[in-house]
């Protein structure tokens, strides 16, 4: 199949930016909690840049992508292709310190490293 619930369909997508959430809503108008919470986090870390998408908008692409991670729940978040998972994980990378280390990864510093330093010089 080549819909964009297919596997190919979403493995494109998965593979388009280094930071991918498909949520429900958009970034800057979340429809559900959960969401919102991944989108807090990364604009914690200063993540601006990434792919989002509204799996509200497309029911294929929303069975499909829970296909492609064998994950039951949206929002799920993606780094480099990989799946990490959804929100609950999220925040568990974000509060024991994984989430700066796998954004480092890819390039991408998170802004918590600076507000640290901040603090420190206080």
């Amino acid at each position: 199949g080549g819909g964009s619930g297919s596997r190919e369909a979403v493995e494109r997508l998965v593979r388009e930016h280094p930071v991918v959430v498909f949520m429900k809503g958009s970034p800057a108008q979340p429809l559900c909690g959960f969401s919102n919470a991944v989108v807090q986090i990364l604009r914690l870390h200063g993540v601006e840049d990434y792919r989002a998408h509204d799996v509200l908008q497309d029911p294929d692409l929303r069975q499909g992508i829970k296909d492609y991670s064998n994950w039951p729940t949206i929002p799920q978040v993606y780094l480099n292709g990989e799946f990490v998972g959804g929100c609950d994980i999220l925040l568990q990378m974000h509060q024991n310190g994984d989430l700066v280390e796998e954004l480092k990864k890819l390039g991408i510093r998170s802004a918590l490293l600076d507000a640290e330093k901040d603090q420190e010089k206080k």
